[in-house]
C-alpha cells in the first residue's frame, strides 16, 4: 500500500542537495546486471526530499549516443555492488527494461513507486519494518 501522504521524490540534479559523501555521488556509472552485463548508465538519483535519502536510481538504457534512451527505476534496495566505474544490480537487463513505465498523466507518483516496489519484490521505504540498505561500500 502506497503512503498516505504524497511522496517526495525528486531527482537529485533537480535539487539543491548534495550527497554526504561525494564518492556516493555514482551518476553516470555503467550498471551491471550480476553477470556483468551491462544494462545502461546511472542518469540521475532519485531522493526522497524528507529524510535525504537514495530511493531510486534513474537508469538509462537503450538508444543511440544518448539519443532515444528510455528510463528506468530501480530501487536502491537492489543494488549489490559498487565499483569505481560500475554498479551492479541484482536484477537482468530484461527484468530492469520490462520495469513499468513511469506517465504522469496515467499515474500518481505514490502508485508508481508502491507498483515499482512490486514488481522488483522489495519492501517500500514506506513499509513498517523498512530497514534503508544505504550504498554498497565501493571496491576498485
Amino acid at each position: 500500500m502506497a503512503p498516505q501522504s504524497a511522496t517526495s521524490l525528486v531527482k537529485l540534479s533537480d535539487s539543491d542537495r548534495v550527497l554526504a559523501d561525494p564518492a556516493d555521488d555514482i551518476r553516470g556509472r555503467k550498471v551491471s546486471d550480476p553477470g556483468g552485463e551491462e544494462l545502461g548508465r546511472v542518469e540521475d538519483l532519485l531522493i526522497d526530499e524528507d529524510e535525504g535519502k537514495v530511493r531510486f536510481l534513474r537508469v538509462e538504457h537503450g538508444g543511440i549516443l544518448g539519443f532515444g534512451a528510455t528510463p528506468s527505476f530501480v530501487p536502491v534496495d537492489a543494488i549489490t555492488d559498487i565499483a569505481d566505474e560500475t554498479v551492479f544490480v541484482g536484477e537482468s537487463r530484461d527484468r530492469v527494461a520490462g520495469a513499468p513505465r513511469y506517465d504522469p498523466d496515467l499515474v500518481q507518483g505514490n502508485e508508481y513507486f508502491d507498483q515499482l516496489y512490486g514488481y522488483y519484490g522489495y519492501m517500500p521505504y514506506w513499509g513498517t519494518g523498512y530497514l534503508y540498505p544505504g550504498l554498497p561500500r565501493r571496491r576498485g
